[in-house]
């Protein structure tokens, strides 16, 4: 026996509204009598923390606090379900749920899934719905004990439990062991009828990236993280060195000019909203401000541009954060001049952007993203080293000595977006959705006048209204008339979506 799930031309990864088809192949080398095939498509975010004796969340151990116990959340976000067999007109027959023999060979039954927008687990219809609440009933119609119609399907009881964010549903994450990971995987279980066998299972994961919230429109604002500075002014023995080879000559006012040191402000600057996209360069600007009459130069001797992003992970109750830090670029042993000893006070000068225009996003950097149990934010930082005084190859400078600062600087509110664009019509109706029709004028309710569809009769005294399913929201009727779209950057995201999940075993928050 063999399962083995083929997808069809898939991509590096899936995004929201994708197609996500294939065929579910079955190998047999006997005959076995089947009962049915189910495909799910599922998409899990769990967490976990460490606790110490105090039942507190804990990070960095030390011999009085040392982790003794775990605490973990489990959200469905993607939970869609598929019987391929029997086929919908084999489980209308009579014998519709009766299990079938299948004989040796090579057997494929197809199945297509479309991605939603959205998050499941923070909906209650949909969780009410699934086994373990709503009752019983399934996709083929004859239930029996075991649910729907033969399969088990997840018990929606225990996600209402628990706290949730309706929000487009997450990338994929990996890269913290037994704290947090977002997967998602397509899974296969053939039911073979009997007490004495068990059911096969099979199941592969794919990458996701979800597509952008609609951006805000493009201004002339910027955001800016700003620092002044003045260097250390120099003693008037070396000025007095250096004002002639033969000696000290009475020049008052070059004298005071030398004895002026410099004084700038460092910016730097991002469009506002700050947004990066995935994959691509910073749009960053570093400006610096003369503040002061010096008519010393100031050189820029090394550059470091940092990406920090901080997952945030809940456990219930319990919280901790990780951060993480990607060096986008970094420059070494420069000598490039900072404005001109000659400019004006108050003139900015932009420094030359060669280091950084060019050097797109690690693609292991997620988009920004907001789900029931995690969150990731950015933030960039910077260090720029700048001197007083010209350095030269050798480790030597200019006469007398080089004076050198080193700023921090920090852009804090920065969002990331993925770089996949929404369809034309998802953003249109994001602007501004489209008001239904008006009713026509109602027509005569005199007795043994015709129904009217648009305007149901009231219910009389005692009468119970016919159930009918909930419609579906306004996101999610968008969605069944859109595709994905086409362009998509490169993403790594997760290295490796099929290795096996680095998490601990799944325990109620109440232990």
């Amino acid at each position: 026996m063999s399962i083995r799930i083929a997808l069809d031309n898939p991509p590096e990864f899936y995004t929201n509204l994708d197609f996500i088809q294939g065929r579910i192949i079955l190998g047999l080398n006997r005959p076995e009598t089947i009962g049915n095939i189910v495909v799910k498509l599922e998409g899990d975010s769990r967490t976990a923390l460490d606790l110490d004796d105090r039942g507190v969340a804990v990070n960095n151990y030390s011999n009085s606090h040392f982790p003794t116990d775990y605490r973990s959340e489990t959200h469905k976000l993607l939970y869609l379900v598929k019987q391929v067999y029997p086929d919908a007109a084999a489980s209308a027959s009579p014998v519709g749920g009766m299990p079938g023999v299948m004989y040796p060979g090579q057997h494929e039954f197809p199945f297509k899934f479309k991605v939603p927008l959205n998050n499941i687990c923070g909906n209650p219809t949909a969780m009410a719905a699934l086994n373990g609440i709503g009752g019983i009933g399934g996709p083929s119609g004859s239930a029996n004990f075991l649910g729907f119609a033969g399969f088990r399907t997840m018990d929606g009881s225990k996600q209402l439990m628990l706290q949730h964010v309706r929000a487009t549903l997450p990338p994929s994450l990996t890269g913290f062991p037994r704290k947090a990971e977002i997967r998602y995987y397509i899974k296969v279980t053939i039911q073979r009828p009997g007490f004495f066998k068990e059911n096969w299972r099979y199941q592969i994961g794919f990458k996701f990236l979800p597509i952008e919230s609609p951006r805000p429109p493009i201004t002339k604002q910027e955001a800016f993280a700003r620092r002044p500075f003045t260097f250390d002014p120099r003693t008037p023995e070396v000025i007095k060195k250096r004002t002639s080879f033969f000696g000290f000559q009475n020049n008052t006012k070059a004298q005071e000019e030398e004895l002026i040191p410099p004084s700038l402000e460092m910016s730097a600057r991002l469009p506002y909203p700050s947004i990066l996209t995935c994959n691509q360069p910073i749009p960053l600007r570093l400006v610096a401000k003369k503040l002061s009459p010096s008519k010393e130069q100031v050189y820029l001797t090394s550059l470091e541009i940092a990406l920090l992003g901080f997952t945030h992970i809940r456990v219930f109750d319990s919280r901790n954060t990780e951060a993480t830090r990607w060096v986008v670029a970094s420059a070494n042993n420069l000598a490039i001049p900072v404005g001109d000893p000659n400019d004006a006070v108050d003139t900015e000068t932009v420094l030359p952007d060669r280091f950084w225009a060019e050097r797109p996003l690690p693609n292991t950097v997620a988009p920004s993203f907001t789900t029931c149990n995690l969150s990731r934010h950015y933030e960039i930082e910077l260090r720029i080293t700048l001197t007083w005084g010209k350095p030269i190859k050798g480790g030597k400078a200019t006469a007398p000595y080089p004076k050198q600062l080193s700023l921090p600087l920090k852009l804090s509110k920065v969002d990331i977006y993925s770089g996949i664009t929404p369809p034309p019509e998802l953003v249109q109706a994001a602007a501004g959705r489209p008001q239904p029709p008006p009713l026509p004028p109602r027509a005569s309710t005199a007795p043994g006048a015709p129904h009217d569809p648009l305007y149901p009769p009231q219910l009389a005294p005692g009468e119970v209204p016919r159930y009918d399913d909930a419609p579906p929201s306004y996101d999610e009727a968008m969605a069944q008339q859109l595709t994905g779209p086409q362009e998509r950057p490169a993403y790594s995201g997760v290295t490796a979506e099929n290795d096996p999940s680095t998490m601990p075993p799944e325990k109620s928050g109440l232990h």
